[in-house]
């Protein structure tokens, strides 16, 4: 089933990020490998896909998982956690509708 991982950044996330994004890229590349990523990505600061120095507010992925306790498992060994990029994580199962 699928699941939505939504994630809210803590303030000023932007170095956190940077230093932790070579893990977290790879970890995602596995779900994107096993056919298992819908949709990820940030959620920009400013309204433009490039808002430099004013970083990112937090992060969706969806992915497919086995339950929702894998989906949660999954979230909170996320290298972007381990680092303290963000403040809160939410999963909830997602049903596709379109397209």
């Amino acid at each position: 089933m699928l699941y939505a991982i939504m994630c809210e950044d803590v303030d000023d996330s932007l170095p956190l990020r940077q230093a932790a994004r070579p893990a977290h890229l790879s970890r995602i590349q596995h779900l994107v490998d096993e056919g298992r990523l819908l949709a990820a990505g940030p959620h920009p600061a400013l309204d433009t896909e490039e808002p430099g120095a004013a970083g990112f507010t937090g992060s969706l992925i969806i992915a497919d998982f086995d339950s929702l306790e894998a989906a949660q498992a999954w979230a909170d060994s996320d290298p972007y956690m381990a680092a303290g990029v963000f403040r809160q994580v939410i999963v909830k199962p997602y049903k596709r509708v379109l397209p």
